[in-house]
């Protein structure tokens, strides 16, 4: 035992083989994930993510602190486990470079953060140290269908709620789609609830108030559970108090109150309300503990727990995974070029104005904001007519030379912006309807706004692969960034209005008209893979 000690004693004191080892498989891990490194300093410039380099640091307090009830162990450990992870984190980084989409290998690295502290402690150490790795997953950008899926869906919770919150004050408000009403001003709800952005940031926090939390299991599930529905309350009650500042003060009290209201408000009233959850649930305790005392807050022998990394042992596992990264690093450096498939494609300002009997008109750009959130390399707009009586078909093309950096994103978020409601949606295969030989699948959908009703095909154009299900053509993203190094796209879109007069069988006959007409002349703005054969070719 003296003698375990004496050693113990020893290589805290200088820097030990293991260190070397650990550092250089840092090194390792730093050239072979650089991408996903790179893909997370781009989300954590953005507001959504601003929060992200302060995650690793409170990693690194969690684990400090379970390490402080974990002993000093010497001698022979089981590390396979730390290997078996190790080996799945580089596979799966290794395929999210090959399908160039780096987002995959950031995700990859929280595996590797697993595995090396497995082999470094082994798994009987090592598997109580899970809080802090899951902890770094709130560091991680969302893929952007789940982001703008979960946005939309909560910004639609806030604005129902705060537009409840105004009418039992007796404020004459309406909610239309995604805009609201107060008086003259219709505020959009993206403007509206832009204090969801600090969502991502609030449930970090209440991850590691969970954590820190000393009581009943379900005690920390509800904490933890606690930050979005919080985040929500607290975004209808800004539109709320919103409201009655146009109502009592003018819309010129509006925008000076919305710059105040969100940032570091919006997080700190969340704060306060989970320690008030938290102060509650205290009270349900049959010891009644002191607010603080129900909280591990202790920063006691962190410094001699951070002294520990040299115990850390040499073994052959640690040397493997500075090996495997390092090397990885270097192959994936001298590796030939993968040979993509050539895309070359006419711009849409050559799309045909005169087609099929119908004659087109530019409807210009959008303004700069919605440009910057459409985030296309090229885009269409085009009213076509077809004589003086029948209503208009408007066309929509946007293409993505590189979804991987953003992409598209599915208009059931887009059209409630403009105050559409999406009254019906379906995904249905066109091909039996027009005739054609192959399936083409689009989402159809009704919407309105008031007594206006539109009806709208759109659909994912993947390489001549024709997507509805917004989730289908990210999979087809990533495989055909893995098959064909390509990773180009675009959204189509179709849309007519629905006269007073005529049936929306009536409209889709006109819809589905000027769809033929339009894919037939796609293939030449949107280029198709040489595997898949377009239907139509001019």
């Amino acid at each position: 035992m003296a003698k375990g000690e004496t050693l113990t004693a020893q290589r805290l004191r200088g820097v030990s083989s293991g260190v070397i080892w650990l550092v250089l498989a840092l090194i390792g891990a730093a050239l072979f994930f650089h991408e996903g490194v790179g893909a997370l300093l781009t989300a954590w410039a953005t507001p959504e993510y601003s929060h992200g380099p302060i995650i690793p640091l409170l990693s690194g307090v969690l684990l400090l602190r379970e390490l402080k009830d974990v002993p000093v162990q010497s001698g022979a450990v089981n590390r396979a486990p730390g290997v078996a992870l190790l080996i799945a984190a580089v596979a799966f980084a290794t395929v999210g470079k090959l399908a160039q989409i780096d987002d995959v290998v950031a995700y990859a690295t929280i595996l590797w953060v697993g595995a090396l502290l497995l082999i470094s402690f082994g798994w009987k150490q090592g598997k109580h140290f899970w809080p802090a790795v899951l902890h770094l997953v709130y560091m991680l950008p969302l893929p952007g269908v789940f982001y703008y899926k979960l946005s939309t869906f909560l910004q639609g919770v806030s604005s129902e709620l705060g537009v409840w919150m105004l009418q039992g004050l007796s404020v004459p408000v309406f909610l239309e789609g995604n805009i609201i009403e107060l008086d003259t001003i219709k505020l959009h709800v993206a403007e509206a609830c832009s204090g969801l952005r600090y969502l991502f940031p609030i449930l970090s926090f209440s991850y590691v108030f969970a954590v820190l939390y000393r009581g009943p299991r379900w005690h920390r599930a509800v904490l933890l559970i606690a930050a979005a529905p919080i985040t929500v309350l607290m975004n209808a009650v800004r539109i709320a108090i919103a409201g009655l500042l146009v109502k009592h003060w003018g819309a010129d009290h509006l925008e000076g109150f919305s710059h105040f209201f969100e940032g570091w408000v919006i997080f700190m009233s969340c704060v306060v309300l989970l320690m008030l959850l938290a102060w509650a649930l205290l009270w349900l305790r049959r010891d009644r503990v002191p607010f603080f005392e129900a909280f591990d807050l202790t920063t006691d022998g962190m410094w001699e727990q951070v002294k520990r990394i040299n115990l850390i042992e040499p073994s052959r596992a640690l040397m493997l995974a500075a090996l495997v990264t390092l090397a990885g690093a270097a192959i994936w450096q001298i590796r030939p070029e993968p040979v993509s498939e050539s895309v070359e494609r006419e711009p849409f300002a050559l799309f045909p104005r005169e087609i099929g009997g119908w004659s087109g008109a530019d409807m210009g750009r959008y303004d700069p904001a919605v440009e910057q959130s459409l985030a296309a390399d090229d885009y269409v707009r085009i009213n076509y007519v077809r004589d003086g009586i029948t209503p208009t078909v408007e066309f929509f093309a946007a293409f993505y030379a590189d979804q991987t950096k953003g992409g598209t994103h599915s208009p059931e978020i887009c059209l409630p912006s403009a105050g559409w409601e999406i009254a019906r949606i379906e995904r249905v295969d066109l091909a039996p309807q027009v005739g054609f030989s192959q399936r083409f699948n689009v989402n159809r959908a009704l919407i309105q706004k008031g007594e206006a009703r539109m009806l709208a095909y759109y659909w994912f154009e993947q390489h001549g692969r024709h997507v509805a299900w917004d989730f289908e053509a990210k999979m087809m993203l990533f495989w055909d960034g893995l098959t064909m190094g390509r990773t180009d796209g675009a959204l189509v879109r179709l849309i007519t209005p629905i006269g007073a007069a005529e049936t929306e069988a009536e409209a889709e006959a006109r819809l589905s008209d000027m769809f033929v007409q339009s894919v037939r002349v796609l293939p030449r703005f949107v280029p198709v893979a040489e595997a898949f054969t377009p239907i139509f070719v001019e």
